[in-house]
């Protein structure tokens, strides 16, 4: 198999170091050659991709491509790997399984409900209207019966470098309080192994949940990571008159809960860090927030 990513980032690179060895090439882009070195991976081929520039080896690395891991987000109005290689990618004659990580951020305000993947989204935020759009652009594009595609809707992303341990070391960890207030995440090493499972899978192109068993109140993560850390939690401060920036404040508008059943079932997902208190504790032991 041949991986192209179309965004080397955070959860990519997990993936790439944990995976990459199932993969006969691995290519995929960056905004800049130096940020492509410091990945760090030896058969890496990295390419240039940002909304002004793309190299010109892109084409020819995709008609190489049998697995394509898209992680870039969208452009208010376009995804930039379909507006730039759309054309590229639905004139390819070989079989293509994509998978496309977007967030449960799409299925908007829930008021603290369960949301599965049937649940029609309703986002409300600019940036889940136009990861929704990019996802049925992606969806139309395997219609196309040489592709499939597998859309992941990803929960809060912690793990190694960002996490909740840091925050407290570096002393930007808040505690803010907003009654029944809750939020899922998701350990970056059970993305990669969700991720491995999409494409292992052999059914229709669909949708899954990748979150974390135990939605739990922020505070709840701030003060459990300082228990490990044997230091005293930030004080409360209450959400309305909080400082946070516009986009922080943009997250606790939304409130749900995003069920992960189908991944387990469907996909066979077996999650390492079912929930925060397991991730943050391998974190901890591995050495993160020390020091």
């Amino acid at each position: 198999m041949n991986l192209f990513c179309f965004g080397l980032g955070y959860s990519a690179q997990h993936f790439i170091k944990a995976y990459g060895e199932a993969f006969d090439t691995i290519a995929g882009t960056a905004r800049s050659h130096y940020a492509v070195e410091q990945i760090g991976v030896p058969r890496l081929a990295g390419y240039m991709f940002d909304a002004e520039r793309a190299d010109a080896e892109i084409p020819a690395a995709l008609a190489r491509a049998d697995v394509l891991l898209v992680s870039i987000p969208p452009d208010a109005s376009v995804d930039p790997a379909l507006g730039k290689f759309g054309r590229v990618l639905s004139q390819l004659p070989q079989r293509l399984k994509i998978v496309y990580l977007s967030t449960i951020g799409v299925y908007g305000d829930r008021a603290g409900e369960w949301v599965d993947e049937t649940r029609v989204p309703v986002p409300k935020q600019p940036r889940s209207i136009a990861r929704l759009r990019a996802e049925k652009a992606w969806q139309a594009l395997a219609r196309d019966n040489r592709k499939s595609i597998q859309i992941l809707r990803l929960a809060g992303i912690y793990g190694p470098g960002r996490n909740a341990l840091l925050q407290l070391k570096s002393g930007t960890a808040q505690r803010i309080i907003k009654p029944d207030q809750v939020f899922n995440r998701i350990h970056v090493a059970d993305i990669g192994t969700s991720i491995a499972a999409a494409l292992a899978y052999d059914g229709d192109s669909d949708v899954w949940n990748v979150s974390d068993d135990e939605p739990a109140p922020p505070q709840d993560v701030i003060a459990y990571a300082a228990k490990l850390m044997g230091v005293a939690p930030p004080p409360e401060e209450d959400f309305a008159t909080a400082p946070l920036s516009p986009m922080a404040r943009s997250f606790y508008e939304e409130n749900k809960r995003a069920a992960n059943g189908k991944l387990k079932e469907g996909l066979g997902v077996e999650l390492a860090y079912p929930t925060y208190r397991e991730g943050l504790k391998a974190l901890w032991d591995a050495g993160e927030g020390r020091g």
